[in-house]
C-alpha cells in the first residue's frame, strides 16, 4: 500500500474527510486528523465493513503556543459543536500542552512536543502513526512507518517514554474483537 491508496481507502469514510476540510477552512495552527479514524476505515475497506464500523470518534491534534486551558477548551468546544450537527464526535487536543496533563493522568512521562507530527510518533501503536491533512493542491500525510502494517492488518507496538503495555494491550484487544482478522503482536514486540 502507497500513499494514494491509503488515501484513497481512508477517505472512503466521508467523515474523515470532512473534518479535514473544515480544518483547512479554520486554519487551526498545525492541525491534522490522526490515529484510529484513519487505519481503522482501511481496515474496513480491507474486510468489507461500513466504511464507518468500530470507530469511536476522530482525533484531532493542532499545537497551538497558548497552553492555557480555556484556549483549548474553546477549540474543543467549536468544533465539537460543529461536527456534532453532521453527527460526528470529534477529540481534539492542543499537542503544546499534553505534557501538563499527562503524566497525571497516565502516571507516564510525556516530554514537551513542538509540533503536532510529535504527538503521532507517540501513539501506542506503529500502524496508527499516521495523520492527514488538506493542503492547497490536495492532502498532505504524515506516515513515518508508513502504510505496510495498515495493509497488513498488523498491530505493532510503538515503544517509548509514554508507552505503557496494558494500555497497548486494552487497545489491541478491543480492536481484536471488533477485526479479528488483525494480527496483534506481543507488547515486548520492538520491530
Amino acid at each position: 500500500m502507497d500513499k494514494d491508496e491509503f488515501l484513497t481507502a481512508a477517505l472512503r469514510n466521508p467523515f474523515n474527510g470532512t473534518i479535514a476540510d473544515q480544518l483547512f477552512r479554520l486554519a487551526l495552527p498545525d492541525a491534522w486528523l490522526v490515529s484510529g479514524c484513519l487505519v481503522q476505515t482501511v481496515w474496513n475497506v480491507l474486510t468489507r465493513r461500513a466504511v464507518d464500523y468500530g470507530i469511536n470518534d476522530y482525533d484531532v491534534f493542532y499545537f497551538d503556543p497558548d497552553t492555557s486551558w480555556e484556549a483549548e477548551d474553546a477549540v474543543i468546544r467549536k468544533l465539537a459543536a460543529h461536527f456534532a450537527r453532521r453527527g460526528i464526535k470529534v477529540e481534539v487536543r492542543n499537542q503544546a500542552r499534553v505534557h501538563l496533563w499527562y503524566p497525571e493522568k497516565h502516571g507516564l512521562p510525556y516530554p514537551r512536543l513542538l509540533r503536532s507530527t510529535q504527538g503521532i510518533d507517540r501513539f501506542l501503536t506503529k500502524n496508527t502513526q499516521i495523520g492527514i491533512r488538506r493542503a492547497l493542491d490536495g492532502y498532505e500525510v504524515y506516515a513515518p512507518n508508513g502504510y505496510d502494517d495498515v495493509a497488513a492488518l498488523i498491530v505493532r507496538p510503538n515503544p517509548g517514554a509514554n508507552f505503557s503495555a496494558a494500555n497497548y494491550e486494552a487497545k489491541a484487544a478491543r480492536w481484536k474483537t471488533l477485526w479479528p482478522e488483525i494480527t496483534v503482536l506481543p507488547a515486548d514486540e520492538e520491530s
